[in-house]
């Protein structure tokens, strides 16, 4: 089995992610204007990681989809960033990591999931529960075009539906492939029929469970560069695969296409997992780099890189926490935390609030990592560059609320 470190591994991760060295692995550094060449980048970063997960909040002035593009492409428009579903873009809308943007290619891979999502995940078999409700709507599409979730009130006083089961219903028939969204305005999800939205040459493809398992697979490698097994399942919700998971990666590495490594942890850990033999050779080479420290960027708390706690932990020695969910007594770091990355370290995190009025994106608190790290220049410049180009691409001046935690 191959070994490599701890440092070669974050620094691989960093380099897959597009967040150090991107033109090692074929990522643009920046992106300008609302125009082809933006959105070509922006494929660019979806395609390198498979998918870019949503996510509703945007009190710190983008949501994640955007912050995820802005981190990594410099003059990227976070409006582009709301703007990439449209009609005839080679995207689509399903649940990938969590609800996401994936290429169009990856259409045909998850007809096993589809197929599973006959029955809603959440919410059981609603499509067989109200089956007129789900007649109705297919219908309503079918005659008048596309639907707005927020229009599914029917007509009338009373509506053709109850509007709760409506949305429901709708979400089902999205996951089981029934329809499809179209595009977002506003966040708002457009639904219409599959057949008008997805081409007919990846609603046609034939791909097998084991070859789709398998394919995920090496895409989550293309992400992560080295991984667990168990963050491989995650990248794609694969628990209820496992079986599978275990055979296709038993072929892919029988084959060769990736190899067993472990990484070599401190006093003695091993953690097992994969690389492809590409990115071995990339490790290679990785310690001869010499990352800017004083060059931050902000990041999303659901950034590809750092959803997978465990990893980030392990990786970075960094505790990845999201406090939304906290009553505000409770919070340490603060509702809306975009970590800062500076060269291959997560070195502080900022809770910001965006006042569009008042054309201020407010700092509500700045944590350094290292307690000791706020008094030097170097980790003080990093994180004042990584707000102020985050201000700058939302066109807010940065103004901080109180002082930074030292």
């Amino acid at each position: 089995m191959e070994t490599i470190s701890i440092k070669a591994a974050r620094r691989l991760a960093l380099i897959r992610a597009g967040l150090l060295k991107p033109e090692w692995s074929g990522l643009p550094r920046s992106a300008t204007g609302n125009g082809k060449r933006a959105r070509d980048a922006a494929l660019s970063v979806i395609r390198s990681f498979g998918y870019l997960q949503l996510d509703t909040v945007s009190i710190a002035g983008a949501r994640s989809h955007a912050i995820v593009l802005m981190s990594r492409l410099d003059g990227f428009d976070p409006r582009l960033g709301e703007d990439l579903l449209k009609p005839g873009e080679p995207l689509f809308e399903y649940w990938g990591h969590e609800a996401s943007w994936l290429p169009i290619e990856f259409y045909p891979l998850f007809a096993f999931r589809r197929r599973a999502f006959a029955s809603h995940p959440w919410w059981g078999n609603l499509i067989a529960e109200h089956p007129k409700v789900a007649d109705d709507l297919q219908q309503r599409i079918r005659d008048e075009g596309p639907l707005r979730s927020v229009d599914m009130d029917g007509r009338g006083s009373t509506g053709w539906w109850d509007l709760k089961i409506a949305r429901k219903v709708a979400a089902a028939l999205w996951s089981s492939g029934e329809l499809a969204i179209r595009e977002r305005n506003g966040f708002q999800r457009t639904f219409d029929l599959a057949e008008r939205v997805i081409p007919e040459k990846w609603r046609h493809a034939p791909v097998g469970e084991d070859e789709a398992l398998e394919t995920l697979l090496l895409q989550a490698l293309n992400g992560h560069g080295w991984a667990t097994t168990g963050t491989l399942v995650q990248t794609w919700r694969l628990s209820s695969h496992r079986a599978g998971v275990n055979a296709a990666l038993s072929r892919l590495a029988d084959r060769a296409v990736i190899l067993p490594c472990s990484v070599a942890g401190e006093h003695g850990s091993v953690s097992r997992g994969w690389i492809r033999p590409s990115d071995l050779e990339l490790a290679g080479r990785v310690n001869d780099l010499r990352p800017r420290r004083d060059r931050g960027v902000l990041l999303s708390p659901f950034d590809p890189l750092l959803w997978d706690r465990q990893r980030v932990q392990q990786l970075f020695g960094f505790h990845q926490v999201l406090e939304i969910y906290k009553p505000a007594p409770q919070r340490i770091y603060g509702y809306y935390c975009l970590p800062v990355l500076a060269g291959d370290r997560l070195i502080a995190r900022l809770d910001l609030k965006a006042d569009r009025k008042a054309g201020r994106l407010n700092v509500l608190s700045a944590v350094y990592e290292d307690q000791g790290a706020a008094k030097v220049a170097t980790d003080r410049v990093a994180v004042e560059r990584s707000l102020n180009r985050f201000a700058e691409s939302l066109e807010l001046i940065p103004r901080r609320e109180r002082a930074s935690v030292e």
